[in-house]
């Protein structure tokens, strides 16, 4: 098995972007190389200062919302990059989209990638997409 995970997070749902944080939390925290772009409906909860909160798809994110004590995807996130040096890469299509740059990004996330770069890093890992 590689020990090397690549996470895409392209949905803005609660219930995806927690497993995909949970993904790169658990590998990172476990040793492994993990490396997450994200694109699409995901990029925009990583916006520095953002209060927007992505809503829930179904009952599970309903629950984790309202049980205290789960921890939010942008703090397992967070820890990914912090305990495990994780990386969290932005594309940089959707960053044109949304008129962002860098610095409107969380500082956890690390250099605006294209997915061509990402993908071909990501041979011979483990891929997952949420």
């Amino acid at each position: 098995m590689s020990n090397r995970i690549s996470v895409i997070c392209i949905t803005g749902t609660r219930e995806k972007l927690q497993m995909g944080a949970m993904v790169a939390s658990v590998g990172a925290a476990t040793g492994a190389d993990v490396t997450v772009f994200l694109s699409m409906n995901a990029l925009p909860y990583f916006v520095k200062d953002s209060t927007e909160v992505a809503p829930s798809e179904g009952e599970m994110g309903r629950v984790m919302d309202a049980e205290p004590g789960v921890p939010d995807y942008k703090e397992l996130f967070q820890q990914a990059v912090e305990l495990g040096d994780a990386k969290i890469l932005p594309c940089p299509m959707v960053m044109d989209v949304l008129k962002l740059s860098k610095d409107d990004l969380m500082d956890e996330v690390g250099p605006v990638t294209g997915l061509t770069k990402f993908l071909s890093d990501a041979e011979g890992s483990q891929v997952f997409t949420f």
